[in-house]
């Protein structure tokens, strides 16, 4: 299979934004008739529109009408860390004249691309707003990865926005057959997901994700290594973006990008390059995970029990296809982590949710006990 051959179609027609208005002079950034709308009554108090493009320890770098301009945060300091101010945010800033300028609110987000944080606390952590198209760097130089490309996936499904994995560093596995079979094994973990090989160093292949990004906002996410900063370069048509050399042992790399910033690519469309990530946890992110397995989702619909764990129930659809070989035992675990991730992360700040897991183990434990004793002869 070669690169050019190569193509794939997708109805992303969901997550397009509005017609932009064309003579404004933020549409290049993504402006159009619902953020005019959303802004209207800002706009009447005297204050300016604008897109955050970049934020950094309280102050952030916003594009407006008149300029780009560097603009406190301290207005927008919420309680709630999912309202604070990030890369792609459209806002309401003082008038350009204003010293000191200040980000005064954040117009209503469309999307909102989320992670859980690494605290103790329970929080979730945004990575981009009003993201049309989630852009997921898979490196071919490293072994895949299935359950991390599911991970992002499900969080860019609930995230409102339409997944894309691009499989980048492809002229590093010259054999056709091999690319072809990898490419197959991801297609059968991103289930009506657009699946791209492509070289940023050859450019093949950069056409046709270029063509996909040109409407809209999109994020590009992947561990360091992955070839985003590349594949950013590639998309803007020069080197904006810093690259490092990955390790050979692992084909990771340091993280070259250490902020999200927010680029205007030259054929249309805005991008948000972000760092590598180490750690995505899920942020409830049920129906992401549900989209991911849509497969389990619909084998689940013909069990016996609505409320079937799939495990050892009477009647489970889902473990009937499991033994005939019709679903695949690594999706059925990792569907399992990762539903079993969300519900954790659901009940630390869900009271309900907590008490029906503990109603839930009472119940498993009970049936394991009565399980054992009707195995030893133990009836009672």
């Amino acid at each position: 299979m070669s690169f050019s051959s190569f193509s794939f179609s997708s109805d992303l027609s969901d997550s397009a934004p509005v017609a932009p208005t064309s003579a404004h002079p933020l549409a290049p950034y993504g402006w159009d008739a619902h953020w005019e709308a959303e802004f209207a009554p800002y706009a009447r108090q005297g204050l300016v529109p604008g897109r955050v493009v970049r934020v950094d320890r309280g102050l952030c770098d916003v594009v407006t009408p008149a300029g780009p301009v560097r603009a406190d945060t301290e207005f927008v300091v919420p309680r709630d860390p999912m309202k604070v101010v990030c890369t792609g945010d459209w806002c309401a800033v003082d008038p350009v004249s204003s010293d000191p300028l200040y980000v005064r609110t954040l117009l209503p987000r469309r999307t909102a691309f989320v992670r859980s944080t690494s605290s103790k606390r329970s929080e979730g952590q945004i990575l981009a707003a009003n993201v049309d198209h989630a852009v997921v760097a898979v490196s071919l130089a490293a072994e895949l990865d299935l359950g991390r490309i599911e991970r992002l996936l499900a969080l860019a499904w609930e995230s409102g926005a339409g997944p894309v994995v691009v499989l980048t560093k492809a002229d590093l596995v010259p054999d056709a057959v091999t690319r072809s079979y990898l490419v197959q094994d991801v297609e059968a973990a991103a289930p009506g997901v657009p699946v791209l090989p492509l070289s940023a160093h050859t450019g093949d292949g950069v056409d046709v994700l270029a063509a996909v990004v040109s409407g809209g906002t999109s994020v590009l996410l992947g561990q360091s290594g992955a070839g985003k900063s590349s594949l950013a370069n590639a998309l803007l048509g020069e080197d904006v973006m810093e690259v490092r050399a990955t390790r050979d042992v692992d084909g990771k790399g340091r993280h070259t990008t250490t902020t999200r910033n927010l680029l205007v690519l030259p054929g249309g469309g805005v991008l948000i390059d972000t760092p590598g990530l180490r750690g995505v946890g899920l942020w409830d992110a049920e129906s992401g995970v549900g989209q991911v397995f849509s497969e389990i989702e619909d084998l689940a619909a013909d069990c016996r029990f609505q409320d079937c764990a799939h495990e050892s129930e009477p009647g489970c659809a889902v473990l009937a296809a499991l033994d005939n070989g019709e679903l695949a035992s690594r999706r059925l675990d990792s569907y399992r982590k990762l539903m079993r991730e969300n519900r954790w992360m659901v009940a630390k700040t869900d009271a309900r949710m907590r008490s029906e897991m503990r109603r839930d183990w009472k119940r498993r434990s009970a049936e394991g006990r009565a399980a054992m004793d009707a195995k030893r002869g133990n009836v009672r």
